[in-house]
């Protein structure tokens, strides 16, 4: 009997902070980091604001801050958020899945359960195979980021001349990969599956990194998903 379809989980705002507050989380999880004059800079606020936007998070446990110090002068703070910080970002369907992965363990095996979080990957790489038809390897990084991004993984692809970076600020099945880490395995096949070149992991959050970091050393215009 074929397992379910279900979508890796969407990424929800912080839960119980909109306006300026939740926009600071926000910023701080997709950047790991900031300085308040950095959040000042890229939200548009000014800096007395973002101060104290930041000590009222501070005060409810989901920022803290490391002291860095930059040529003359005093520290600079830079802000992140806690582990009470990251929980305020829900992952839908993370919880269905999980109770599924158990069932079928009790069930089926282990086997069965990794071969479900594998299908999920080979659907996301048919879809991945339709959307970068035609494009360059450049292009190629940007659409994989788009799509991971609308999946939840707050993505990001950085082009250099030999490759590129890609990292995704959040895990939307980082409690899965910590009872399974065959799924984070099965997203490295399915990255060197779409971008068809080599892939190295630089950092994990399941690991207890800030992000999922790969770097991709792209290869001709005619690499892709075809080669793969």
């Amino acid at each position: 009997m074929a397992s379910p379809a279900l979508s890796f989980a969407e990424t929800a705002g912080p839960v119980g902070h909109r306006g300026p507050r939740g926009l600071v989380l926000l910023h701080l999880k997709r950047e790991g980091g900031a300085t308040a004059g950095d959040l000042a800079a890229a939200l548009g606020y000014s800096l007395n604001a973002v101060r104290h936007h930041l000590k009222e998070l501070e005060a409810e446990g989901v920022v803290g801050f490391d002291r860095t110090t930059k040529g003359v002068g005093a520290p600079a703070h830079t802000y992140r958020l806690t582990a009470k910080g990251h929980s305020l970002f829900p992952d839908r369907y993370e919880r269905t899945l999980t109770d599924l992965l158990d069932h079928l363990v009790a069930t089926s095996g282990r086997d069965a359960a990794v071969a479900l979080l594998e299908q999920q990957y080979r659907s996301l790489a048919e879809r991945l195979e339709v959307e970068t038809r035609g494009v360059t390897p450049e292009q190629r990084g940007e659409v994989v980021a788009r799509v991971l991004d609308a999946e939840g993984y707050m993505a990001t692809w950085v082009h250099a001349a030999t490759g590129g970076l890609l990292t995704e600020h959040h895990c939307p099945h980082r409690l899965v990969a910590e009872r399974f880490p065959e799924v984070c395995a099965a997203e490295e096949r399915f990255l060197a599956q779409v971008f068809g070149a080599p892939i190295e992991r630089r950092s994990r959050i399941a690991g207890g990194c800030g992000t999922c970091s790969y770097r991709v050393a792209l290869v001709g215009d005619d690499a892709g998903l075809e080669a793969s």
